[in-house]
């Protein structure tokens, strides 16, 4: 994937109105993991994206391996980015997706196993919700009720087999 479908595709998927807020939004993201993983995991992940991409999560970054959870994650994209924190763990979440779609398995796996999955604050899992929830698309289906839905007949058990 070039640098024009990465960012294409983020600002499609966010409904972005222009490259500079894409890139800012990618920019907070991939930053802030940058500082929360270790340099050499940073760029492990980095290195299958675009050039101009990876640089956010290797050259932008002062100080790799940082320790802080889910929530100072949070503060920090909204803070970069200069939205809410809602919007920043969506905006986190989707652009996460799309790298997991970038890089090879193993490094995104990686990536998760250093981001500890709780209960608590630390609960990094989060910023991987909409993956696991099957990528973008399937995201998106599951939240605005998309896909096939089963008309009344079926559902009441009285399915048309003629058909």
């Amino acid at each position: 994937m070039n640098f024009d479908e990465f960012t294409g595709q983020v600002q499609h998927r966010l409904e972005l109105p222009g490259t500079a807020e894409t890139l800012r939004a990618i920019r907070a993201t991939l930053m802030t993991v940058g500082q929360r993983i270790p340099k050499g995991a940073a760029e492990d992940l980095a290195a299958s994206l675009p050039m101009e991409i990876k640089w956010y999560m290797t050259g932008a970054v002062h100080e790799h391996g940082q320790r802080f959870d889910w929530q100072e994650f949070l503060s920090r994209v909204s803070e970069i980015e200069g939205i809410d924190r809602p919007e920043a763990a969506y905006h986190a979440r989707v652009i996460m997706d799309l790298v997991s779609t970038a890089v090879p398995e193993s490094d995104f796996w990686q990536l998760r196993d250093q981001l500890p999955e709780s209960e608590d604050n630390e609960d990094w899992g989060q910023l991987f919700e909409v993956t696991d929830a099957g990528g973008w698309g399937e995201s998106q289906e599951k939240q605005t009720g998309g896909g096939p839905q089963p008309d009344a007949e079926s559902e009441a058990g009285t399915e048309d087999t003629s058909k």
